[in-house]
């Protein structure tokens, strides 16, 4: 079995907005749409061209669709009888993005969708989320790299308009 060491960046912003404005904030650019009628106007596109306009349609002006959204805060609260900090967990990407940097890249397709956690701390609510140009750094590919710092800064706008 073969092992890479790979560094990862994580970068982080703190808002002072309540929990739910951030995540209003950080939502509302991103595009959700049904993920089963999705998934099968993939199967069916038969070109690129007609895989872009399935893909377009269902990302929002951030350029990002919702894949998956996870409470783990839900579960940790149970055990505090239902009291606690907030937090969720939000897949988003573009499978078009995915696709230039997994071309070159195939473990790229590994990373993607991005994950970005929101949680409520004493100091605030965080959002943070994993470089996607990190992850890649150790396969040393300028193309697949190039496309990672491009979505990394556009979830780093998303994040710093979230936090506002």
């Amino acid at each position: 079995m073969q092992t890479r060491d790979v560094l990862v960046k994580r970068w982080s912003v703190v808002s002072a907005r309540s929990f739910e404005e951030v995540l209003e904030r950080l939502t509302a650019p991103i595009g959700r749409t049904d993920l089963s009628e999705f998934h099968r106007a993939i199967s069916a596109a038969k070109t690129l061209a007609e895989l872009e306009k399935v893909v377009l349609a269902a990302v929002g002006p951030s350029e990002f669709m919702e894949f998956a959204r996870y409470d783990p805060g839900d579960v940790l609260r149970k055990e505090r009888g239902g009291e606690g900090p907030k937090m969720l967990r939000l897949l988003i990407g573009n499978p078009l993005i995915m696709k230039e940097m997994a071309r070159v890249v195939p473990d790229a397709a590994s990373y993607a969708p991005t994950t970005i956690l929101v949680d409520e701390r004493a100091d605030g609510v965080h959002l943070s989320y994993d470089s996607m140009a990190s992850l890649l750094a150790p396969y040393g590919n300028p193309v697949a790299l190039a496309v990672a710092k491009d979505d990394d800064a556009k979830v780093q706008r998303l994040l710093e308009t979230a936090a506002g």
